[in-house]
């Protein structure tokens, strides 16, 4: 990756100015998914053939999102990089290419498990468990790499405006269905101020009935009091 020192420098003088970023939100997303979906695995009853029918479906949506997500990044944040920064992307590219090859390697243990008889399921299960735990964590070490690497990338050659424009362009590319899942793992474990910033975007440039939509799937995962401050800051019936 063509990172140098200076570009290094920037990401911990974002405490003192924050710049544009397009990781942090989505990724709090991926980690509340993946570690929601690795609790469920591990807790599953695998002789209870309804439970394990909807964990095994909870983990094959976790790995579609992982796909979906790769790509959103390939198409968008590494082209930008790319551009104005040749060859900085390429370390996280090549990992994209494993995830994805992970991410077939699960699914198809995810669909063994589901479909192999009942004798077969703990051993089977307790593989997928360890498989999928590999997989988060090196999904956490990498999202750490691009959320300081890539980023000195970004914010040494794009200003924040440009920033935004990319994120944008990112965001309306995103189905309706894939978006209110994306919405449902990430405002609820967003702080706050986070929240209110994305809920606030999305009823400014998003048609109401998408911005009503979003309000539905993610208050059910709020507590009262986190829900009280997000309707205060946007003005919301309480």
């Amino acid at each position: 990756m063509n990172i140098d020192q200076r570009e290094m420098r920037q990401v911990a003088a974002t405490a003192a100015a924050p710049r544009v970023d397009m990781y942090a939100g989505i990724h709090k997303a991926l980690r509340a998914l993946m570690a929601d979906s690795l609790l469920a695995l591990g807790r599953m009853d695998h002789d209870d053939a309804l439970e394990l029918a909807q964990t095994t479906q909870r983990v094959l949506e976790l790995l579609d999102f992982c796909r979906a997500h790769l790509a959103h990044e390939n198409d968008f944040i590494h082209a930008a990089m790319e551009s104005r920064a040749p060859g900085s992307s390429g370390r996280i590219a090549h990992e994209h290419e494993e995830h994805l090859a992970a991410i077939e390697a699960l699914a198809n243990e995810t669909t063994a498990l589901l479909q192999c008889d009942v004798a077969g399921r703990a051993e089977r299960a307790l593989a997928l468990y360890r498989s999928l735990s590999l997989f988060i964590a090196h999904n956490f070490e990498h999202m750490h790499v691009e959320e300081t690497a890539h980023n000195a990338v970004l914010w040494a050659r794009y200003t924040d405006a440009e920033l935004i424009e990319l994120h944008g362009a990112l965001v309306a590319s995103i189905p309706p269905e894939e978006m209110m899942f994306v919405m449902r793992w990430m405002v609820p474990f967003l702080n706050p101020a986070e929240r209110t910033a994305v809920l606030a975007d999305m009823r400014a440039h998003a048609p109401a009935p998408a911005f009503a939509a979003a309000l539905d799937v993610v208050r059910p995962h709020l507590d009262e009091r986190e829900w009280a401050k997000l309707a205060a800051s946007l003005d919301l019936p309480a």
